[in-house]
């Protein structure tokens, strides 16, 4: 596939595969998704396209997956929307909302 390369943003490399911390919850609310950290208070309210994204991770977990996706559903450059979403997976991650984990450790 075309989006493997190895960019990386924050330390996450696009191989990483991600997970809902252990200690969030979270509920979509129409085309929107509230995010909270049950240890940290920490909350997210996240936008459409940050909830196709919370989805997407959901239902293949690996971030290049996840930009194959979004090139193929919404009119994007892959190197834009590459990132804008590692920025997005950042601030979830330095939040505690998410853990990334590396791809090739299965």
């Amino acid at each position: 596939m075309p989006y493997r390369r190895a960019s990386v943003t924050g330390g996450i490399p696009l191989s990483a595969r991600v997970r809902v911390g252990e200690q969030v919850v979270f509920r979509e609310l129409g085309d929107e998704l509230v995010l909270l950290n049950l240890a940290s208070g920490v909350y997210f309210g996240v936008d459409p396209v940050g909830t196709r994204i919370w989805q997407i991770l959901d239902e293949r977990g690996s971030l290049s997956e996840v930009l194959e996706a979004l090139v193929a559903e919404y009119e994007v450059e892959a190197d834009r929307c590459e990132a804008d979403l590692l920025e997005f997976v950042t601030a979830l991650r330095d939040n505690g909302l998410v853990d990334v984990v590396d791809g090739t450790a299965g």
